[in-house]
């Protein structure tokens, strides 16, 4: 390889602000402080007579409204066939653990509250971390199985209690 072609790497800048240990670098703040002091391109414009004044660049997007800005409205949420089938599979296997289904291999109706309860919890979850993202039909979707999913666990954790009751009762 001949020493006249230019060096063709590229250099890799590291520009997070902490150090693993969580100290400021010093190389972040020299490189923030850098940044701002060089000037706008608008500003370099008009310094530089002769030269015609490029357009403006546009402002960078702010990170948060200002408090007195009216806030842009939100598009509507889309529908999603895979949220369906996620609140679909949850209740299904909350719904299997409450003694809906039948275990294929002995037959039997299996039992498991805790289990249960876990899912419902995380249906619950789903709902309250997707409050205002859901269309109206994945709202009713997610409502309607995590009621009928309450409402069997309550049934059944009765049924378990009485049962338990009725089994402390014949014990001498």
């Amino acid at each position: 390889m001949s020493q006249d072609k230019k060096d063709e790497s590229f250099r890799v800048i590291d520009r997070r602000l902490f150090t693993s240990d969580g100290e400021l670098r010093p190389e972040a703040v020299e490189y923030k402080n850098a940044e701002q002091a060089k000037p706008a391109p608008a500003q370099e414009a008009a310094a530089q007579p002769g030269k015609p004044a490029a357009s403006p660049a546009p402002p960078a997007p702010a990170m948060a409204p200002a408090p007195d800005t009216p806030a842009v409205p939100r598009e509507a949420p889309q529908a999603n066939r895979s949220f369906a089938g996620l609140v679909d599979f949850l209740a299904q296997n909350a719904a299997m653990l409450l003694g809906a289904y039948a275990d294929p291999r002995t037959g039997q109706a299996v039992l498991d509250l805790d289990g249960a309860r876990e899912l419902i919890d995380m249906l619950d979850a789903l709902r309250e971390k997707s409050r205002g993202n859901l269309t109206a039909e994945e709202d009713q979707i997610l409502a309607d199985r995590l009621g009928r999913l309450k409402f069997t666990y309550l049934e059944m954790t009765k049924a378990a209690a009485q049962a338990m009751r009725e089994k402390a009762g014949r014990q001498p």
